[in-house]
């Protein structure tokens, strides 16, 4: 386990997440790209239990995206399966969970204050944490997309199905944006990641 993650996640926290994941006999398999998920937890027809992992996040991505999936494996095994899969007993147990590696050896000191701040109350996935999210991309390795967030009124952009879209007026949370191709109107996530289309003159 321990050879497996090394080429993930920041090496200072190694030792925490193998005696995390030795400790409840959880195994790690790290998948190629999802453009859904960065990761998810399920019970395997054997009774064993699995985390998947994206292996095209960053070593920070990594980090909170695991623990985040080790806290479902947590939460369900305290408060049986019944319990909401983002609801306060998940909240609390990825809290406790992560905890210990809010630490400057870990986590650059850029992010610490945005982590602390977020895990007053985590959300179902740390994209919908505007700052957070768009701090973490900062570590990306550089590529050609975008946030929603960052668009400009009236660019074209596309999804990484090869569906185009313009860009509208930003609502209370989330930004209105019409589809190029059937005019429908969609409410985009401020972090959901975007390829532009240079506009014609």
């Amino acid at each position: 386990m321990k050879t497996l993650l090394l080429d993930f996640v920041p090496s200072p926290s190694i030792h925490l997440l193998v005696n995390l994941l030795d400790a409840d006999n959880l195994s790690v398999k790290i998948k190629n790209e999802r453009k859904t998920r960065h990761g998810d937890y399920r019970q395997l027809p054997n009774g064993k239990h699995q985390i998947t992992v994206n292996s095209n996040l960053n070593p920070y991505r990594f980090l909170i995206t695991l623990v985040h999936e080790v806290a479902h494996f947590e939460a369900y095994k305290i408060h049986g399966k019944t319990i909401k899969p983002h609801g306060k007993e998940w909240k609390q147990t990825f809290q406790h969970l992560m905890l210990p590696f809010l630490r400057p050896e870990i986590f650059p000191l850029e992010l610490l204050p945005l982590l602390a701040k977020h895990f007053i109350n985590p959300k179902a996935s740390s994209d919908t944490d505007t700052q957070l999210a768009f701090a973490l991309k900062q570590f990306n390795e550089p590529n050609d997309k975008h946030y929603v967030f960052e668009v400009s009124l009236g660019q074209d952009f596309k999804l990484y199905n090869g569906r185009v879209f313009k860009m509208g007026n930003k609502r209370r949370k989330r930004f209105e944006c019409v589809e190029v191709k059937t005019g429908k109107l969609y409410l985009f996530n401020p972090n959901a990641e975007v390829e532009l289309i240079k506009n014609e003159k």
